[in-house]
């Protein structure tokens, strides 16, 4: 029997917008039914670096090890973990430091993501980088000519919401 895959990133941040793109990534991984399995990545990009520059002269420790970490974590991924969990999709949560536009395209590169979902908000600019017309005008970044992409529908209600503080 034919065993096919289709791997699903989606850009996660918190926002409103993120979260209609996370219910969008799922409902994707959903339709395409039990002969495909899917696997949704959520990629949650920080700015900087995790470490420390030694020019900083009071550096502050990354977002993700500050005493208060765990609580923003569950709520920017609260709508992707429980759509995902009620549909039965295997969910793999990525959390990297830099560029956003550069580090998820990295990661569908080196995941061979079929489809990157992002929240209006945000995919302007992955899209352009995407597909920018030659090296010079994206030299870090390569081209991912397989990769589809899928904006959240703009009109969509999330049925999750987030947890009240």
């Amino acid at each position: 029997m034919l065993n096919l895959s289709k791997k699903i990133l989606v850009a996660i941040d918190g926002s409103p917008q993120s979260d209609k793109a996370a219910e969008e990534a799922v409902r994707l991984a959903s339709v395409s039914g039990p002969r495909i399995k899917s696997k949704i990545y959520a990629i949650l990009v920080l700015p900087g670096s995790r470490a420390p520059s030694f020019t900083d002269f009071f550096p502050s420790p990354p977002a993700t090890e500050r005493p208060d970490w765990e609580e923003k974590r569950k709520r920017i991924f609260y709508v992707v973990e429980k759509a995902a969990a009620e549909a039965a999709i295997p969910l793999q949560v990525e959390i990297v430091y830099g560029d956003a536009a550069d580090e998820i395209l990295s990661f569908a590169e080196q995941e061979e993501v079929d489809v990157i979902v992002i929240g209006s908000s945000g995919a302007g600019r992955v899209k352009r980088r995407c597909s920018a017309a030659s090296p010079a005008e994206s030299p870090s970044t390569p081209a991912a000519p397989s990769t589809s992409f899928a904006e959240s529908p703009p009109n969509h209600h999330p049925s999750h919401r987030h947890p009240r503080s």
